[in-house]
């Protein structure tokens, strides 16, 4: 199976995106598609052993539309987008200002007629039938030329979409005007005025134009997240080849080479520092707003900032296997997806054009019968024709799911799919993980205390000498031990240690300077047989707290003991707060001991906990959650069936039950598997991202219910309206000029409401 995106052109309404679909689904080999109206886009998976890009392009083309595969993310396509934008709106600000000032000077001939006033002689010579067919014409066929090719396209695929209910409004009021001036007797035989709409017809394409205007640079708004994250990328980048500093762009970079970075900087590929030390802001690609350290052995992402020193660095990952070419391209499948809340525009659509058409038939033939007046009957038909356009229908769902997906890219939250930035809204029970997800996923020393208390003169000589034993050991802990001494600034250089001994299960031992130090259990220290008495109450309460105790003694004496725990991530706690005050239940799912899985919830403040839980096990749990709910908490929310239960987790291990979830979250810093298996991934590993995606999802959602309500109740209340239902009551028509404008403020207002996202706060 390969997935292609495609770049669409051509379409003119929802329902375009309804047909390429369906010619694109109907391509052998073709598992999968979604077309996109607002971002005019289409994602299809497909078999590649029966089918290819090029194919389903063909088949994009045989409907009466253009498709090309979208190239890996890059400046040359973004350059390429901007220029064919760019082209499109000056077409369309020309045609636009021609058919606007022939459109004034047509409604300003009409004003004597349509008021019933005399006017300037200039007036009166504009109101000339002849003179108004000759202003009309060029805005009718050559501004108006798209939508006559677009409704003939769709004629020729035995369809209809909105270009054939603007070509067939505009063209009745243009016709029947210019019957009306080339045989104005015949309408003075049947007892009519010989009536000209040449201003109706030539407005209504131009307010058409002006909201595809807006329309077209509305939507290019909607896609700055991608633009702004293909910008972050550096153009050059200085290599070294041969023991000289060369400056080449950033595509002929090739994995191996060693990158040279100075302060202020942007770092060009991903890699992994070999030489010297700096911070390098990473907020751009996680988020995270303090400078990470960054030291040989560490790795580095592209598009990030080096700020204070300098170092060098191997590639790893260039072009687009790169971490910023990755978000992009993860960014631009999402909002390629459509939303489940979709389906029922895209069923409103699929039938809504031949609807109106019949509907606008059966107004002309009904005021026709009844009235006998073929101006009133056509003023109706064009009304209903131009104000039922569905542009708004299906830009409601596409253009907020556009927005939303790039904000969340934004702050560092990769959405997989409208479909998962949908569902996020609904989750009521939300489990977390322990280890890596809440805490920091490694060892760290809690505390240290001496025999002597906290702040004995000797702590700093005891710690040096744990750490130089501690060094030649490669166990977690040994390591939380050395990197603590480090950060109290006693670890360099550490003395030598001889006779190293590491005792399984039990501790380690060595010489140091002439002195004998061991670290271990309390059980090896009672094998050795030393007492620790003394500090066994420091131990028994950093257990109860969820810390490894292990002991220090120097020459067979007990001198200290160290508190070794996971610690939590600074933003645990608030994160688990905020998700409670949002109204969703938070639950502990781990395989850790049940002491150290209470001891951190109780920290976090988390009531339900699931401990020592196998990998094998933890998609068991979620599926109980979903289906059960939760019968130890009395609170009747929380006895739901099929609850939407979200996972969230960072390893191997975490997998499943990502999978199992109805919403799988991954923490970024996380592995590829749990990635792989996850809907969303937050980048940086921050808890506090869960509650920003969350708060993305509702105000997505509350936007494309907003848009839809708009939508749908705009074509309720305006297609009655123009039918001419209220003329019995209030004796008065809506005239097409009134209606084209509707039409057109319907669609600029719906996805001006959708680019309000973009000022969502996390």
């Amino acid at each position: 199976m390969e997935t292609v995106q495609l770049r669409l052109k051509g379409m003119g309404c929802a329902s375009c995106a309804g047909k390429i679909e369906q010619a694109i689904q109907s391509v052998p080999g073709v598992v999968e598609c979604s077309v996109n109206f607002g971002a005019e886009q289409a994602t299809v998976k497909y078999n590649a052993k029966k089918t290819n890009s090029s194919d389903i392009a063909r088949a994009v083309s045989d409907a009466g539309y253009s498709a090309h595969p979208i190239q890996e993310a890059g400046e040359e396509e973004d350059d390429a987008e901007k220029a064919g934008r760019k082209t499109e709106e000056q077409q369309l600000l020309r045609k636009l200002a021609v058919s606007s000032a022939l459109s004034l000077l047509l409604v300003a001939g009409a004003i004597p007629a349509m008021t019933g006033l005399s006017s300037h002689p200039i007036l009166n010579g504009l109101h000339n039938s002849w003179v108004q067919l000759l202003l009309a014409s060029p805005v009718q066929f050559w501004a108006g030329l798209p939508f006559y090719r677009g409704a003939w396209k769709a004629f020729r695929h035995r369809t209809a979409d909105m270009n054939t209910l603007i070509a067939l409004g505009t063209s009745a009021a243009y016709f029947y005007s210019l019957w009306a001036t080339v045989s104005p007797g015949f309408f003075l035989s049947q007892g009519l005025m010989p009536e000209v709409y040449y201003e109706a017809s030539a407005v209504i394409i131009t307010l058409t134009m002006l909201g595809r205007f807006l329309e077209t640079r509305a939507r290019g708004k909607t896609s700055e997240a991608i633009r702004k994250l293909m910008g972050l990328q550096a153009k050059t980048a200085r290599i070294i080849r041969n023991g000289r500093e060369l400056d080449i762009p950033i595509a002929e970079v090739a994995v191996g080479d060693i990158v040279q970075v100075r302060p202020g900087e942007k770092i060009p590929v991903d890699g992994e520092v070999i030489a010297g030390t700096s911070t390098v802001d990473e907020s751009v690609i996680t988020g995270e707003s303090l400078p990470v350290t960054k030291q040989a052995g560490d790795e580095v992402i592209g598009a990030t900032i080096n700020k204070t020193g300098s170092f060098r660095f191997r590639a790893t990952r260039v072009g687009k296997d790169t971490a910023l070419a990755q978000i992009v391209k993860l960014v631009q499948q999402a909002q390629g997806s459509k939303a489940p809340i979709q389906r029922l525009a895209d069923r409103v659509t699929a039938w809504f054009v031949p609807a109106v058409i019949a509907l606008a038939t059966g107004t002309f033939i009904l005021w026709f019968n009844f009235t006998g007046n073929l101006t009133l009957a056509t003023i109706t038909t064009v009304s209903v024709l131009i104000i039922a356009c569905p542009c708004a229908l299906g830009l409601a769902t596409p253009t907020s799911v556009t927005v939303g997906i790039g904000k969340a890219a934004e702050n560092g939250i990769l959405i997989k799919g409208a479909g998962s930035l949908e569902l996020a809204h609904q989750i009521q029970t939300i489990v977390l993980d322990k280890t890596g997800t809440l805490t920091q996923g490694k060892p760290g020393v809690a505390d240290f205390v001496t025999v002597g208390g906290t702040a004995h003169r000797n702590e700093l000589k005891l710690l040096r000498l744990a750490a130089a034993v501690e060094s030649h050991s490669e166990h977690p802990l040994a390591e939380a031990v050395v990197k603590y001494a480090e950060a109290q600034g006693v670890a360099k250089p550490l003395p030598e240690t001889s006779n190293f001994e590491a005792i399984a299960g039990s501790g380690v031992r060595g010489m140091v300077s002439d002195r004998l130090v061991q670290i271990g259990t309390q059980r090896w220290m009672d094998e050795l047989g030393i007492d620790t008495l003394q500090l066994h109450g420091h131990k028994v309460a950093w257990e109860d707290s969820g810390k490894t105790a292990v002991f220090l003694a120097v020459d067979g004496e007990l001198e200290g003991i160290i508190g070794i725990a996971d610690t939590l991530k600074p933003s645990s706690a608030e994160a688990v707060s905020s998700l409670q005050r949002m109204g969703l239940e938070v639950v502990m799912l781990t395989g850790d001991n049940r002491r150290t899985a209470e001891a951190i919830a109780q920290q976090v403040g988390i009531e339900r906990v699931f401990a020592e839980v196998r990998p094998d096990q933890k998609a068991a749990v979620i599926q109980s959650l979903q289906t059960r709910g939760n019968p130890s908490i009395q609170n009747p929310k929380y006895q739901i069936q099929n609850r939407i239960v979200a996972m969230v987790g960072d390893g191997i291990n975490d997998a499943p039950a990502l999978a199992q979830a109805d919403v799988g979250i991954a923490i970024g810093t996380g592995t590829d598997l749990a990635i792989a298996a996850s809907d969303i991934t937050l980048i940086s590993g921050d808890l506090q991202t869960i509650v920003t995606a969350i708060r993305l999802s509702r105000a997505t959602l509350r936007n494309i219910r907003q848009n839809l309500l708009f939508a749908f109740g705009y074509n309720a209340a305006g297609i009655p309206v123009a039918a001419g239902i209220l003329f019995p009551f209030f004796g008065w028509l809506l005239n097409p000029i009134l209606a084209g404008a509707a039409m057109a403020f319907s669609s600029v207002s719906v996805v001006t409401n959708a680019l309000r996202l973009r000022q969502f706060q996390a």
